[in-house]
This record gives structure tokens, sequence and C-alpha cells, in this order.
């Protein structure tokens, strides 16, 4: 897998505090709204409700909330009307940023994300820009304690896997974004459970950074970003130190 593990590199400032754990709650929240109104509210018709819920229940979202926001949402209880919108920029010495975004007013938004990425030495990109430097893939991220490497594949590749890679501490599986779903399932019958299961940017190589003055800068930029309402999702090509 191109020698970089999604999980470590992007995903480790995840979850800091319980207010980001509520932030991401909420974000889970208007995702699965979004897709209820688009698809309907039973996830045995709509295969990206079943994938939402599964990537809510992997972030340890409560399984009445979920149910409490589907039904809402399946009532037009929210008369807001997101769309999906990405966004593509540079951060700090070139790292490649993409943003996935779900907003009632594209305005607002396109302003905030120009407005970070000038505030951190960076710049908001044109579509395109950077999408190129990245593979959307689905990624399943399976804690390591107590398993086989051997057993793990084995049951991935079986299940439809198309790549698998294994750190010593989490097992990090990759699929066609299409296929995600079915491999999740086929995972799951065999009892796996997962740390996180979505599809994602995955970039193709990485960027370091080593001047610290960046590095701060790039933190505060990809801060920024998670912490906007309308921000479902930052994917980046920057390789964190263990600092």
């Amino acid at each position: 897998m191109s020698g970089h593990s999604k999980w470590s590199n992007i995903k480790r400032k995840k979850e800091k505090t319980d207010a980001a754990k509520a932030k991401v709650f909420t974000k889970i929240g208007r995702e699965i709204a979004v897709i209820v109104k688009q698809g309907g509210a039973n996830p045995a018709e709509n295969s990206k409700l079943k994938d939402a819920i599964a990537k809510a229940k992997a972030a340890n979202v409560p399984n009445e909330n979920i149910e409490r926001i589907i039904k809402k949402a399946a009532g037009e209880g929210d008369g807001a009307n997101y769309e999906e919108l990405i966004y593509e920029g540079y951060g700090p010495c070139g790292v490649a940023v993409v943003v996935e975004t779900l907003t009632d007013n594209r305005n607002r938004t396109a302003g905030e994300m120009r407005h970070y990425f000038d505030k951190c030495g960076g710049n908001l990109g044109q579509s395109g820009s950077v999408m190129f430097m990245f593979d959307r893939k689905g990624i399943i991220v399976i804690e390591g304690e107590g398993l086989s490497e051997d057993t793990v594949m084995e049951d991935a590749l079986e299940a439809g896997a198309e790549d698998f890679e294994f750190d010593g501490e989490i097992f990090e599986i990759s699929t066609a974004p299409n296929d995600l779903g079915t491999v999740r399932d086929a995972l799951e019958e065999k009892g796996y459970k997962f740390l996180s299961a979505e599809v994602s940017y995955v970039p193709q190589t990485m960027s370091t950074i080593d001047d610290e003055e960046m590095v701060v800068k790039m933190e505060k930029l990809i801060d920024m970003l998670e912490e906007n309402d309308d921000v479902q999702a930052v994917w980046h090509n920057w390789e964190m130190t263990e600092e």
C-alpha cells in the first residue's frame, strides 16, 4: 500500500476530547440525514445509509442516536438542504489537502475554507488541483491485538479486499470504493470489530515538513478545518512524525 498508513498519518488527531467526539457525532448525524433524504430510510435498500450506520457505530455513536436521526430525516424534520462539496488545496510546504463538506450555504463555506488556508500559509486550489495525488478507496481498520495476521489476510482477500497491511498494531484493509460494504459485511459475519470503515482519499505519496514553524501551521490548518461544522472529513498527504 505504497508505504503509508492512512490510519496513523491522517486520522491520528481524531477524537482528542469529549467535545471533539460530540462534534464527530453531529457530523455523522448530518451525513446520515442527507443520505436518508436522498435514498430512503431503509438500510437494506439504501447501501449508502448502511455504510453510514456502520461508520457511526465504529465512532461509538449510540444506536438510539442513529435511530433518532434516521426517523427525523425520514419525517423531513430538518428543513436544511445540504449539498456535498469537496475543496482542494495546499497547506504549508506543499502538503496536499482534500476537504469533504456538507453545507447549506456554499458561499459561507467557500469563504471559510479560503480563510483557513490563507491564514496557515497555504492556498485553496481549483477542482482537480490535488485530487490526482489521491486514490479513492474503501479503508477498513481492525485492531490487531489477539489476531493472526495470516488469518485476517486470508479472510480479507476472500471477502474481496484489494490490499492488506499490518503495522504490528492495526490491520488496514483496502477495497474498491463500491466494495467497502460487501467486504465489511463479510468480515463482520466472521466476528471482526472495526476501528473504522469508510471510503477515503488515500495519498499516493507522502510529504514531510522539516520546519517546526510550518509544522505548527499545518496542525493549525487541520484543527481549523476539522472544527468547522460544515467539514465532514479532512484528508492530506502529510507524513506526521511521532512527536
